[in-house]
């Protein structure tokens, strides 16, 4: 009997080192350890300089004094994926925008800029009443990213351009024209009369319901900012697993001549991942924006377009178009975000974090290089050689 159930414990264990070994084969290996690593030496910097657990989830009234208790959940790996919620959505659009064109779309963070000048605009600065009605406001603000979505596709489906400088444009006109958005009449003190304009202006929302998008609904102790992530992946894995979307971005994005000689249409299917890209951009700018109830067209989404490429890269994506891993991309924002809440917990200022981020961009390049590929199974194959003889 007890050679039976030895038997069974060496099956069972070769089975499991083959899955293993599968899986290391496979593209999420790679966002999966980067994961896996930066967790570990994130609990280990929490431990040593607060002497916290970094997987401890508790629940904290937040109140401030005179306000009624409200209780939210409260840890490390809250906060990680709250503030990877944005940048989660721009990374799901911005992997269909590199599987199909095999290029980036650098402008997101400008879009997010422009979505949330547009819902402050309209939601207005009043102390007792919203201008006009939210969700409306908010609908406006996505449409106005859906918008720079499809200027992008058709210049890069359409005209042919490269993406990286179809994007640039709006990369460069963004943020000037969410501060022309969020420009501000100047009064003159003595008559009233209108004397000029004032740009780049922050404008604030001064109605407390309008910071639940960025924070907490009544009554919930979980960050909205998750709901949203959840329900937009949701929504859009359920588009891309019952219809042939995800396909026809596969064939564009490997060959698009050969996509068209088989009846696809390569430029709309090119023209509709940046269409989504703004809409994952709006949406992301809506939660930015209601964070800090305000449009900082300066600051809202700054930076963003790094990140999300860095997220899709991590996530054993190529960047040469063709298959694709959502679910990569995903796993590669939560470690950038990760990583830099780890960063920032040991003392590193904000304007060093590119620095490290750029370490983890060589080491992804490095890692996705065939000739480095290559020269690890030989040295995998000289070890195996020298074991034999």
């Amino acid at each position: 009997m007890s050679d039976v159930k030895k038997t069974q414990t060496t099956a069972s264990g070769r089975k499991g080192l083959a899955g293993l070994k599968n899986f290391m084969k496979s593209p999420l290996a790679l966002p999966v350890c980067a994961l896996i690593i930066v967790v570990i030496l994130s609990a280990i910097v929490t431990k040593i300089k607060y002497g916290a657990n970094f997987f401890s989830i508790n629940i904290k009234d937040i109140a401030l004094p005179g306000e009624a208790s409200k209780f939210v959940l409260y840890g490390s790996i809250i906060d990680i994926l709250n503030r990877s919620s944005e940048l989660i959505i721009l990374a799901v659009g911005m992997t269909l925008v590199v599987a199909a064109s095999r290029g980036t779309d650098i402008s997101v963070g400008s879009v997010m800029a422009i979505t949330g000048a547009i819902v402050v605009r309209n939601l207005g600065e009043s102390y007792d009443a919203y201008a006009m009605v939210p969700a409306l406001a908010i609908m406006l603000g996505i449409l106005g990213a859906v918008a720079c979505g499809a200027f992008n596709g058709f210049l890069v489906a359409r005209l042919n351009i490269q993406p990286m400088v179809a994007t640039l444009i709006l990369f460069t006109a963004g943020r000037g024209i969410a501060q022309l958005i969020s420009s501000r009449p100047i009064l003159d003190s003595a008559t009233g009369a209108k004397i000029g304009e004032a740009t780049g202006v922050i404008l604030y929302v001064r109605q407390e319901s309008f910071r639940w998008i960025g924070g907490f609904f009544p009554h919930s102790i979980v960050p909205t900012p998750i709901f949203i992530a959840i329900i937009f992946v949701v929504l859009l894995t359920l588009f891309l697993r019952f219809t042939a979307f995800p396909t026809y971005v596969k064939t564009v994005g490997i060959n698009p001549k050969a996509g068209r000689l088989v009846g696809i249409n390569s430029v709309f299917i090119t023209f509709m991942t940046y269409v989504i890209c703004g809409l994952s951009s709006g949406v992301a700018g809506t939660i930015a924006c209601s964070r800090i109830y305000s449009s900082d067209a300066n600051n809202i989404g700054l930076n963003m377009e790094l990140d999300a490429i860095l997220a899709v890269a991590l996530g054993g994506n190529s960047l040469g178009g063709g298959k694709f891993s959502i679910a990569g991309s995903i796993i590669g924002a939560i470690t950038i975000q990760a990583l830099s809440t780890s960063l920032y917990s040991i003392g590193v200022p904000a304007n060093q974090l590119p620095v490290y981020k750029a370490i983890v961009v060589i080491l992804i390049v490095l890692f996705q290089s065939p000739r480095f590929k290559a020269m690890l199974e030989r040295f995998k194959a000289r070890k195996n050689t020298t074991v034999a003889v």
